[in-house]
């Protein structure tokens, strides 16, 4: 197996995880096994309890890890699915080492981050599940952050040991200055003479600017990086982050890291995604443009719904709209009908606790009543059942168990078997569950399937008491567990599309294989 790292220098926010996923397209399209992982320097164990705030949303897998958004980018450019495999944080080195440490396992020597912590971080890396030709491996943070020492020790040794098999790419920042009209590379050479203080030379630069770079400044980084110039690859900002595969193979990218790692490789046959982004484009030609509500609590940062966000987009591209997204922020929203003014479709995302749920309940209670397109996600499903309890159903007080213990109609409650869990990580039901689907529903037509399976992240469910009283007031309980003991998904029959899932579709759909009820609900949305 071949490992490709890829480092940042000069700032954070720069695309890493663009670059490491756009490359992982190009290499999958040459027929080459490709994966990647995310190596985050922060101590906690993983994003799960992070306030959306601080580190967006929490991308979950198939096999329930909870990771860093980047994570999400890996799979919609490279359409693999990843794993806990794919994620290792400093929480879960330290950890792991100290755990080690008490049971013995270094037999009363004394604990260091060189060898001890190292090791562990390369371990993770060499003992990558997965049967793969070439393993992306990102780490977190910028060069110069103490916190990332450790992880850059641990692959500067793993290029020693591995010294043919490896590459190392690092991306940084050239700024322009109006003033001086010109592209500044000082900041690109003070990078790499940080990255090779620490013993790593990089063999790729991958230069981060808004505007193309001249050839006189791409020799200058070259020269004082000690790189030939076709391995200053320029990367420049576009109109859509999925035209970067096709930027960067233009660029030569590919095939320099082909040569590199001494990969025999066919040209990648980009066809299906240039026909993709050439779907994305005509968007804006076709005058179909849809306004979709996202309604949440955490709007003010955007990323904190990346992947419904991306969701839409794709869909927009299989549909020939084009999404122009509305952010209502459920806690201060006014509730007055007058914000859905013009809305062709609306969005309640997950979340957790009770903050802003009265503004997400009445945005509910309009699409219901408007016979507006609707599709809630994990807590968004949860809220249109508490609506409908409360208002078809006339069930006073009904609510959920997470917001008020002593509701008489907990609508949703615990989690069966969870009921004495203690604190918060990993205490959800997490990971890919299998749906059967109901003969007849919506979410019958839209997937063609009889079973499915998507990735869940939530502690609450549908309390089966009040199943018979929902569905003899007109809700259709479209998905179940195989047991049929968990409700997970429902609809409405008069409504032209009114979806609960209490599933994450967001985290399945790509950018040339649209999720269908993203797609669904769009489609809807036109004919409105």
């Amino acid at each position: 197996m071949r490992h490709i790292f890829i480092t940042g220098g000069v700032c954070s926010g720069l695309g890493k995880g663009i670059t490491a996923a756009a490359l992982g397209r190009l290499l999958k399209q040459r027929g080459i096994k490709v994966s990647a992982q995310k190596l985050d320097p922060y101590m906690n164990v993983d994003p799960g309890t992070m306030s959306p705030f601080q580190h967006g949303e929490v991308f979950v897998t198939d096999d329930g890890a909870e990771t860093d958004l980047d994570l999400g980018h890996y799979e919609r450019f490279m359409d693999e699915s990843l794993s806990k495999h794919s994620t290792l944080t400093s929480g879960q080195v330290y950890s792991r080492v100290l755990a080690k440490e008490r049971a013995g396992g270094y037999l009363g020597g004394t604990v260091q981050v060189i060898p001890h912590v190292t090791e562990e971080i390369k371990n993770f890396i060499y003992n990558y599940k997965t049967d793969v030709d070439v393993l992306i491996t990102e780490i977190g943070g910028t060069i110069g952050d103490i916190e990332s020492q450790p992880f850059l020790e641990a692959i500067r040794q793993i290029g020693l040991e591995k010294e043919k098999e490896c590459l190392f790419i690092h991306v940084t920042l050239v700024p322009y200055l109006k003033a001086s009209g010109e592209h500044k590379s000082k900041p690109t050479q003070h990078s790499v003479k940080e990255l090779r203080a620490l013993g790593i030379t990089p063999d790729i630069i991958v230069t981060r600017a808004d505007e193309p770079i001249s050839d006189d400044v791409k020799t200058k980084i070259a020269l004082f990086s000690n790189i030939k110039c076709n391995c200053v690859i320029e990367n420049i900002t576009l109109p859509s982050l999925y035209e970067t595969p096709l930027m960067l193979n233009e660029e030569g990218f590919d095939d320099v890291v082909c040569e590199k790692l001494n990969l025999s490789a066919s040209k990648p046959d980009l066809s299906e995604w240039r026909n993709m982004i050439a779907l994305s484009k005509q968007v804006n030609s076709r005058n179909i443009t849809l306004n979709v509500a996202i309604v949440g609590k955490y709007v003010s940062c955007r990323d904190a719904y990346l992947s419904i966000v991306e969701s839409l987009n794709h869909a927009g591209f299989a549909s020939g709209a084009k999404v122009n997204i509305i952010w209502v922020d459920s806690e201060n929203m006014q509730l007055d009908s007058a914000i859905f003014g013009g809305v062709d479709a609306i969005v309640v995302p997950g979340g957790f606790g009770d903050r802003g749920i009265t503004g997400k309940i009445f945005a509910c209670k309009f699409a219901r009543e408007n016979k507006i397109p609707f599709l809630g996600i994990c807590l968004g499903m949860q809220v249109a059942v508490i609506e409908f309890a409360l208002n078809v159903c006339n069930l006073i007080g009904a609510d959920s168990a997470e917001f008020t213990e002593s509701t008489p109609h907990p609508i949703i409650h615990t989690m069966p078997g969870q009921e004495n869990l203690l604190g918060s990580g990993g205490t959800m039901r997490l990971g890919a569950y299998p749906c059967n689907l109901t003969d007849g529903s919506l979410l019958r037509k839209l997937y063609g399937l009889p079973q499915i399976s998507e990735r869940h992240r939530h502690r609450y469910e549908l309390n089966n008491s009040y199943r018979e009283i929902l569905t003899t007031n007109g809700m259709l309980i479209s998905g179940n567990s195989p047991d049929n003991t968990l409700a997970e998904a429902i609809e409405l029959q008069n409504h032209p599309y009114f979806v609960g899932v209490q599933y994450h579709p967001e985290f399945k759909s790509r950018p040339n294989k649209p999720h269908p009820l993203f797609l669904g609900l769009l489609e809807k949305a036109i004919n409105h």
